[in-house]
């Protein structure tokens, strides 16, 4: 939860920012193309439904499968490579259509499969009642890979909120994850108490804010994130990164907490201790940036997943 971001720092959308809770943007996702069943795996294995994008070149062209997961349906978008699974999660309140400008970028640059999908609730997954859980979102992205027949070499490029996905979804399958892209993510060492205590107050008014019109999607979702935001961040506060998987950890310059020097210092020093925690992990700080990194500096993304691609493993 931090300070609301001025309007002009998205070319799109406004974005109404509470980073630590959420990053919330107007607008949702509209579908591409036309639905049509069958095709990969996924289809045969669960009945999912996959769809063709208006613009299909040979590097952006993506398939979308929709995926059964604990009852309700995940949209995963699939740009097919070779060699590594290149997962990317975009921060609160966002959806794939995030990454639309990166994907193209990254398929031609590495070759990969390029995956990316909507948490549930926003883009094209069904909402989930009840409390903001990112452990089940941990789940969900399982459950999407597995079937899709992603079992091996998973970098994850995480952004923001998804950062406390990855956090739990490294812990429970590191022999699957090869490597991490962490960009200005939520990182364990921020949640300290008295951080969480700040944010809760910083962020109290745009909560009762959205009390007032709790249907919108960006509404709804920072409603579930706020419903259990202390015990469930004080539970990530614990959570620890797996030893083994490597992570590139990118930190904003502006970091969320523009105008407040004091969550902008505790946000610094949580990237730098959490990548001094092992050996593998190495600190980038984005010159310029606000946290809005890979839209800011989508050439030091594209950089540092390009890094951690030749060294995964």
């Amino acid at each position: 939860m931090a300070p609301v971001r001025p309007p002009h720092r998205r070319r799109t959308r406004r974005a109404l920012s509470a980073v630590a809770l959420l990053a919330v943007a107007a607008g949702v996702v509209t579908a591409c193309g036309e639905e049509k069943t069958g095709s990969p795996k996924a289809a045969a294995s669960t009945g999912a439904s996959t769809s063709a994008p208006a613009s299909a070149g040979p590097a952006d062209a993506s398939t979308l499968h929709m995926i059964d997961s604990a009852g309700h349906r995940v949209a995963f978008h699939v740009t097919t490579g070779h060699g590594p699974t290149i997962v990317l999660d975009a921060g609160g309140g966002e959806d794939s259509s995030y990454w639309k400008e990166l994907v193209p970028e990254l398929r031609a640059d590495t070759g990969a499969t390029v995956i990316t999908y909507d948490r549930a609730g926003l883009g094209r997954s069904e909402a989930v009642p009840g409390p903001w859980d990112a452990e089940a979102a941990a789940a969900d992205l399982k459950k999407g890979l597995t079937d899709l027949g992603v079992t091996q070499d998973v970098l994850l490029v995480s952004h923001s909120q998804a950062g406390e996905v990855a956090t739990y979804f490294a812990k429970e399958n590191p022999k699957l994850v090869s490597g991490a892209v962490l960009v200005d993510a939520n990182l364990p060492p921020f949640f300290t108490d008295q951080e969480i205590a700040r944010l809760s107050a910083a962020n109290q008014p745009q909560v009762d804010a959205a009390k007032k019109d709790p249907t919108t999607p960006e509404n709804r979702q920072l409603l579930s994130t706020a419903e259990n935001f202390t015990p469930a961040h004080r539970a990530f506060h614990e959570a620890s990164w797996p030893t083994a998987v490597p992570a590139r950890v990118i930190v904003s310059e502006k970091t969320p907490f523009d105008g407040s020097p004091e969550d902008a210092r505790r946000w610094h020093e949580a990237a730098a201790t959490f990548a001094q925690q092992a050996p593998n992990r190495t600190l980038v700080t984005a010159e310029g940036s606000s946290h809005d990194v890979p839209k800011d500096r989508p050439e030091l993304v594209l950089a540092e997943i390009g890094k951690m691609a030749a060294v995964r493993g």
